[in-house]
This record gives C-alpha cells, sequence and structure tokens, in this order.
C-alpha cells in the first residue's frame, strides 16, 4: 500500500465547527462537492470527502509542477534549456501558445510558468514531452499518491495503455487530500519522496520550491478561492495566494496555498458534476469555491491574510509547524 502523503493522514485536529459550515454550503451546490483544508501552523483540518476520487482537470498540472521539481533536484532537467514547440503540440482551450507561429523556442521555465499562471495546455504538452508522462505519474507514486494519475497531454488522445478509468476523469484523477498533499509540499519545502519531513531544508530545494511558488502565486485565475479574500492589486503587491485552479464545463476546482495572518493555510477544493456549465465568473462552481475559501480563512484567520508572513522565495520546513 501506498504511504500517506506526509502530515495529511487522518489528523486528530479536525475542526468540527468549520466542518459544519463547509457541508452547509456544500449541500446548497448544485453538484458535488469535496475538500480537504489544513492550516500547517497550528495543525487543525477540515474536509468535506477528502478522499473521493475527483476529476483534476488542470488542477492535475500541480503534479507536473512536483515532478519538474524531483527532476530538477536530481539534475535531469534544468529551467534554463531549450525546447521547441512544435505545431503536433499545440491545442485549443486556455493559453497563448496556440496562437504562436512554430516552431517555436522556449525555456523549461517558460513552459512551466505558462502551464501555470494562464494554464497553458499547449505549454503543458511541451512540459509533459519533456519530463515523461510515466516519470511524472512514478513521482506522483513516489510521493505516496495512490489516487493521483495523469493520464495524456491535454486535448490529445490517450495513450493505449491508460488506465481503463481514464476516459472517466479524462485528462488526471486525484482526491483532495492527496492534492492539498502537493501544495503543502512545496509549503514546507518536502521535496525527498517517500520519507518523513526533514527536519532542515537545503538551500538548492529551498530555491526549486521558491520557483514553483512564485509561478502559483502569479497564477491569474482569480474567480475562485482568491475571490472575497484578496483586494488588492496583487500585480503591484504580491499576492497572498499561490493557487492553480482547474475548469471544465461540468468542474471546477481549486488547490491554494494561503499566506494567513495565523499561519499558511493549503485548500483544496472540487466541485463536480455542476448543474451550472456557464463559462461566466459568476458560474456556481466558482462562487461555491468562493464561499468554502471564505469561511476557512475566517474561521482559522480572523485577521485575514498576510502575504509578507510567508517565506516565499525560500520556503523551509523549520519556519512551520507540524501537526
Amino acid at each position: 500500500m501506498a504511504a500517506v502523503p506526509p502530515a495529511l493522514g487522518q489528523a486528530s485536529h479536525e475542526d468540527g465547527q468549520l466542518n459544519a459550515t463547509i457541508a452547509a454550503i456544500a449541500r446548497a451546490h448544485h453538484g458535488r462537492v469535496a475538500l480537504f483544508a489544513m492550516n500547517i501552523k497550528t495543525g487543525a483540518t477540515a474536509s468535506y470527502g477528502p478522499d473521493m476520487p475527483v476529476q483534476t482537470a488542470s488542477t492535475i498540472k500541480l503534479g507536473i509542477l512536483l515532478d519538474a521539481a524531483e527532476q530538477l533536484r536530481q539534475g535531469q532537467v534544468s529551467l534554463t534549456e531549450k525546447l521547441v514547440l512544435q505545431h503536433d503540440n499545440q491545442v485549443e482551450g486556455s493559453g497563448v501558445l496556440s496562437q504562436m507561429d512554430t516552431p517555436l523556442t522556449l525555456t523549461l521555465k517558460d513552459a512551466l510558468t505558462l502551464m501555470v499562471i494562464l494554464s497553458d495546455n499547449t505549454a503543458t504538452n511541451v512540459a509533459i514531452d519533456r519530463l515523461g508522462l510515466e516519470h511524472i505519474n512514478q513521482t506522483l507514486r513516489a510521493a505516496g499518491l495512490a489516487q493521483t494519475v495523469l493520464y495524456k497531454k491535454v486535448f490529445l488522445p490517450a495513450p493505449p495503455n491508460a488506465p481503463a478509468d481514464q476516459p472517466k476523469y479524462g485528462l488526471g484523477k486525484t482526491t483532495p487530500r492527496e492534492m492539498g498533499s502537493i501544495m503543502k509540499r512545496f509549503a514546507d519545502c518536502h521535496l525527498d519522496l517517500g520519507t518523513p519531513g526533514a527536519a532542515t531544508v537545503s538551500p538548492a530545494d529551498a530555491a526549486i520550491c521558491g520557483a514553483m511558488l512564485h509561478m502559483l502565486r502569479n497564477q491569474q485565475d482569480r474567480d475562485s478561492v482568491p475571490r472575497s479574500l484578496e483586494v488588492m492589486d496583487t500585480s503591484e503587491h504580491g499576492s497572498a495566494i499561490a493557487n492553480k485552479t482547474g475548469a471544465l464545463n461540468q468542474v471546477r476546482n481549486d488547490v491554494a496555498l494561503i499566506a494567513s495572518k495565523n499561519g499558511p493555510i493549503v485548500i483544496a477544493a472540487f466541485t463536480q458534476d455542476n448543474a451550472d456549465q456557464r463559462w461566466t465568473p459568476e458560474n456556481e462552481g466558482e462562487l461555491t469555491l468562493a464561499r468554502l475559501g471564505r469561511a476557512i480563512v475566517r474561521r482559522w484567520s480572523p485577521g485575514g491574510l498576510d502575504a509578507e508572513s510567508f517565506p516565499w522565495d525560500r520556503p523551509a520546513a523549520p519556519t512551520l509547524a507540524k501537526p
């Protein structure tokens, strides 16, 4: 059996009052809701169907980012190495690379950045080609994520050996608890997969985590968890939220790391089988995710957010308490 993701097992700090609030929000939603949240400083957790398998949509790009971090620390790739975008990898959906003339030279850092901040599907395919689909999934398994799978490249056919449940989940499958564990790994810079969290973080690992969190902190879709939490111009002042969203017609998801005045908070929230399939900021899934994020932060950090309270550039385990 795969190992339970570090510090995200069945916790003894479950916040029953917050769980009741989350359940009420979930029951009001016209669709299915699944969520896992943790205050890393205090060890408090909250959940609603935290181990329910869900469609990832683009939140699986966090798994690709984790594999990139692993290959960077092993010296197998470099952020500055050159990659060439060919027409075959250009696909529809979010992003800008599908509109560019090919061949086009990018760095790996360019591809990962566009994959995160614009959820660029073409950039994602470039990254998958460089990192390797099987290597990405090996990294996810080494991290103890038994239910998290990247099945294929975006908007391209699945490989012949894809698991039987691929048609049901599409691009990827996960659970809120497992996807939350990936964000927590970046938060405390626990990149030594398959081992307990280290007491210290090497400067090299801290720099890698900082680079990944910089991308996530500049993610430009702000309609879900960040919606009512952050009202300043983050392009000028720096965001207190690093997150990755995912959306399909019947799906709205968001996985976030929030720097609050009472410690960093991880939220992995998924809405599935949504009745509202409009592609507008007022989509019910987006609003439900915003309500969930607001309820969690109000409960655990009544004073709100504090972007400067978290070491974004050099995250390190000693700065964060363990439950």
